[in-house]
């Protein structure tokens, strides 16, 4: 059995349990060598992701960012694009919907304003992965260059929107204007407590919803679409694509386009959700994070939310941490996270190899007995 035709259930259930089981000893050894208890660290951790009150909230509100930056990762990797430009792209959109809202909520109610805000991050985000897909796909400019310098370009087009025109009136910190409370997203405990309702407050909000129901939409254009058979075709072999008649320079720019939407639309969650105007840094490095959910979720949505919902857990449990161990800063947190991270992601694919040795000989062995 050869590397990548391993059993369904082990490329997709059985490989990333045991990253996350290599993970998670590895991590319990360096809390162990810190003079920390590593079973009452998950225990805290899992606490704080799931049990303390609003805690659970964080975690969705978390996962929400994941979900969007998990799929627009996702959708580059089916045509074999790495899109690494996320993090710019969620900026861009989020300028888009904090434009839209600055200069429309004063005129128009929210029922206008909220779609179209959104419709302005997918396209403030779609707009910002064209020009690496075009250069891609006419002269060649591999987009993990092209989109990593797109990521500085965006923060530099951020910080000097937020200190110069968009800034805040009145004041240093490099922010907008609140939005108008109509023209912002409804949070998860004000509608449950207007239903009657108790739940602690979080920031989540109804972005989630629009994270679920744009990985139905990617799973329906991956997989049930003209246009998703020939981005898969052209990801498996662009020989073949061509061979076939493939459009090979649109189907690489319209993936961008399309993966810098979900990145785009990332932003909505904080943007028009949490915090409702325009902040500096409010990206947070999601973007990069959704690398390792694409991989970890083996790029299909479903995956992807799993995967969010644990990284999610990680960055509020892990925050937890600091809480409870002097010993434990913010720091060691990120370097826990970085462990898992690494193992569920960059080494994703680690243990594809040897285990397709073992599956590979048990068929065999179940061939000759047969």
């Amino acid at each position: 059995m050869s590397k990548g035709n391993l059993p369904r259930w082990v490329d997709l259930g059985l490989i990333p349990v045991l990253n996350l089981m290599m993970a998670f000893a590895v991590a319990g050894l360096m809390v162990m060598l810190i003079g920390e208890n590593p079973i009452k660290a998950l225990l805290v951790m899992i606490d704080g992701a799931f049990v303390y009150p609003g805690s659970l909230g964080y975690t969705l509100y978390y996962a929400t960012n994941f979900i969007f930056s998990g799929l627009a990762v996702a959708v580059a990797f089916h045509a074999k694009l790495f899109n690494i430009g996320g993090e710019g792209q969620a900026m861009i959109g989020g300028l888009g919907a904090a434009l839209v809202c600055l200069g429309l909520d004063a005129y128009l109610p929210g029922i206008a304003i909220i779609p179209i805000a959104i419709v302005a991050a997918a396209a403030f985000g779609a707009a910002w992965a064209f020009l690496p897909g075009f250069l891609q796909a006419t002269r060649g400019s591999h987009v993990v260059i092209t989109t990593i310098m797109f990521n500085f370009i965006a923060a530099g087009v951020i910080v000097t929107l937020l200190t110069g025109p968009l800034l805040r009136e009145g004041q240093s910190t490099p922010q907008t204007r609140d939005f108008a409370d109509s023209a912002t997203l409804p949070k998860i405990h004000e509608i449950a407590r207007a239903l009657g309702f108790d739940m602690a407050s979080s920031p989540l909000n109804i972005s989630i919803i629009l994270a679920l129901i744009a990985c139905v939409g990617v799973w329906v254009l991956i997989w049930r679409t003209p246009f998703g058979y020939r981005l898969r075709t052209f990801g498996e072999s662009e020989p073949a694509a061509r061979y076939s008649g493939v459009g090979v320079t649109s189907i690489i720019i319209i993936t961008m386009c399309i993966s810098g939407a979900l990145a785009g639309l990332m932003s909505i969650n904080d943007v028009l959700g949490a915090q409702e105007k325009l902040q500096i840094n409010f990206t947070s490095g999601f973007g990069f994070t959704g690398i390792a959910v694409a991989l970890m979720g083996r790029s299909h949505p479903v995956g992807i939310i799993l995967a969010s919902l644990l990284f999610g857990a990680l960055y509020q449990g892990g925050a937890e941490l600091s809480f409870e161990f002097r010993s434990i800063d913010r720091d060691m947190v990120l370097v826990i996270q970085g462990l898992i991270i690494l193992f569920s992601g960059a080494l994703a694919y680690m243990l594809e190899a040897p285990l397709s040795r073992v599956f590979g000989r048990r068929a065999s062995l179940q061939g000759e007995a047969a």
